[in-house]
């Protein structure tokens, strides 16, 4: 579980990264899949176990 945490904390820093930098709104569209997908992961996780 804490790695759920701790990656969801590393793709919310890289959309705000992502955002604040014009020239990586690419790296705002990754962080953003990415912290989707994570927290789908970790929902099933936490239902399964």
């Amino acid at each position: 579980m804490v790695l759920i945490i701790v990656l969801l904390a590393i793709w919310l820093a890289l959309v705000i990264i992502g955002f604040a930098i014009k020239t990586l709104l690419w790296l705002a569209i990754v962080g953003i899949v990415l912290f989707v997908v994570t927290g789908i992961y970790g929902a099933i996780r936490s239902r399964i176990g």
